[in-house]
């Protein structure tokens, strides 16, 4: 027994196969570093900075800074975060000199965002520095909040990038907070100074929504203003009226009348039940957006004027924002006598939930832990596909209310602003021509709203706004030219936007809005031809009936007419033709 247990123990001492090979690969590195010359250095691995925390504490005395989206969407950000409590401050719209100092500050090889937003916060902070704020306030009294992802896409670096840009120019510790797009409606903690929880989310998309619809609303009227600034004028002053429904909007408690139904299930799920149903049954935004709407009902419309329609599409932040990151195209267009349909920010977020709900439904067979159950284990199989569909029963829960509450605010405008896409369509669109399943920047959407814009008879034209060797557009790009082989008819222009370029960018634009104006203005031959009824007199009929002159008047759209000239005309001919109709009823009538 003994020596059977000295044979064990010695047996236990010798080395594995595994160590042995270990040793040996150790060996012949260390050989071959000194053949070499190489010195071995200890490896450090690089860590997330640890950022300085904001704290509730910390709220009354430092301003929340943000940025990235049109005027309209971050004044009426800037007052719903107001009545949440903030101080905050939209950035200005980013420049070519914020370009260069991204460039200057950042990483070589970053998309044409980066260089603008990275570079457009270390200008504002410079500004502050130079109008007399020491560096340490800066630190102490400002923050900077902004999306997080990740992906494909270089947008999953914007946070580093800022933290490099940050240290090189002197601002070191200054504080960028993220909330992520795919995060859910509670990313704070306890004591966090920017509690990003249901209030916060509901707050923000409020604000968002107003402010893509009131953008809709600006673009498809201020082409056809009679009195040049009107549509402005009075869209600023709406602008004013909810800022102040957004800031003074009181936060639900279960004291409420809807608080004091739910008073029987208290708790953080009641309460947060009682704040969505709230969201629900207010007025006050539908009722504030009705006043927006008799002001510019105010406004005079000459819709006889032929308009190119263009609609805009690309990568998420050149084709919002409205100065140098996209060569200010926007009011170029119109400069160049196009209207411009803008892309909202609703149409990302029913994106990113129709991308959810998919990625659900594909992974509906595996366990949380990727893994998928033997096929004998039914259970667990039943219990993977009930996860899933619970999963999406939220989802599509969500994605109601959002269509709910942004068609509410859409009717108090009489229906002006475009309705949201189907997201569902535009995956039935694109899919056979780019995989829905492929994710990074817009994804499948580029193709897809390029065919269902020119398909619908929506617009003449679809211009594609892009930064410079952005990724996921690339990808876009070389699809679309089987799409418009196919199409014959459409007019596509992609453009690829940077710091420079942009006469060479206008002069593109300029040619291919040159063939939609060709096609808007044989359309509104056609209808000429068609009606018998020409665009002076459909002019001389709504002096005679001003109501068809009110920027909120619904002008129905007509199958196969584009343009607002040839929809207006062919609606102008049907009303004096029924008015023709009635009055010879009557004259027989009274005969």
């Amino acid at each position: 027994m003994e020596q059977r247990g000295n044979a064990t123990s010695t047996k236990s001492q010798l080395p594995s196969t595994e160590e042995l090979i270990r040793e040996r690969l150790d060996q012949e590195r260390i050989r071959l570093e000194q053949e070499m010359g190489i010195e071995s250095r200890d490896v450090e691995h690089f860590a997330r900075p640890v950022e300085r925390p904001f704290t509730r504490d910390q709220r009354p005395h430092t301003t929340v800074l943000y940025g990235g989206l049109t005027w309209k969407h971050e004044h009426l950000i800037q007052g719903a975060l107001a009545g949440l409590g903030y101080k905050c401050e939209p950035m200005p719209v980013p420049d070519v000199a914020a370009f260069q100092l991204g460039k200057e500050y950042g990483n070589n090889g970053q998309c044409n965002p980066t260089y603008f937003t990275v570079g457009n916060l270390v200008k504002y902070l410079q500004d502050l520095q130079r109008s007399g704020h020491s560096r340490q306030d800066i630190l102490d009294k400002y923050i900077f909040v902004t999306a997080g992802a990740c992906g494909p896409c270089r947008f999953g670096m914007y946070e580093a990038e800022y933290r490099l840009a940050l240290r090189n120019s002197g601002f070191d510790g200054f504080r960028v907070i993220l909330f992520q797009q795919a995060g859910g409606m509670d990313q704070s903690g306890a004591e966090a100074g920017l509690e990003m929880n249901i209030d916060f989310f509901l707050a923000i998309l409020n604000a968002m929504n107003m402010g893509d619809l009131l953008n809709d609303t600006t673009y498809q009227l201020r082409p056809f203003e009679v009195e040049p600034g009107a549509i402005d004028t009075a869209m600023g002053e709406g602008m004013e009226r909810l800022y102040e429904v957004l800031r003074d909007k009181r936060d639900f408690r279960m004291e409420s009348t809807v608080g004091r139904l739910l008073a029987d299930r208290r708790g953080d799920m009641s309460q947060k039940a009682g704040k969505f149903a709230d969201q629900l049954v207010t007025s006050a935004y539908t009722g504030a957006f009705a006043e927006v709407g008799e002001a510019l009902a105010q406004v005079k419309l000459d819709r006889t004027r032929i308009r190119p329609i263009v609609k805009i599409t690309g990568e998420f932040w050149a084709q919002t924002t409205e100065g140098d990151g996209n060569f200010k195209m926007f009011s170029f267009l119109e400069r160049e006598g196009a209207q411009v349909v803008v892309e909202p920010v609703g149409t990302w977020i029913m994106y990113l939930i129709h991308q959810a709900k998919q990625q659900n439904l594909d992974r509906r067979h595996t366990s949380d832990d990727e893994s998928m159950p033997a096929a004998w284990r039914l259970d667990r199989k039943m219990a993977n596909e009930l996860r899933a569909r619970r999963k999406n029963a939220v989802l599509s829960l969500a994605e109601a209310v959002f269509k709910r509450e942004w068609q509410r605010l859409r009717a108090s405008l009489n229906d002006i602003p475009h309705g949201l896409t189907d997201q569902y369509e535009l995956q039935r669109l694109a899919h056979p021509f780019y995989n829905s399943r492929s994710a990074g920047g817009e994804g499948h959407l580029e193709v897809a709203k390029n065919i269902y814009y020119s398909n619908k008879d929506l617009c003449h034209m679809v211009l594609s706004l892009k930064p410079f060797g952005c990724m996921p557009s690339t990808q876009s790009d070389g699809v679309q030219s089987a799409v418009v082989n196919q199409y014959k008819d459409m007019i596509y222009l992609p453009v690829e936007t940077s710091g420079e370029g942009e006469v060479n960018a206008h002069s593109r634009v300029q040619m291919a809005l040159g063939e939609a104006r060709v096609k808007a203005r044989q359309e509104v031959e056609d209808v000429e031809r068609t009606t018998g009824m020409s665009l002076d007199e459909a002019r001389e009929y709504a002096a005679e009936h001003p109501h068809l002159e009110s920027a909120m008047y619904k002008v129905p759209h007509s199958k196969g007419r584009i343009g607002v000239a040839a929809n207006f005309l062919t609606h102008v001919a049907e009303l004096h033709a029924e008015e023709s109709r009635g009055r010879i009823a009557v004259g027989r009538g009274v005969a």
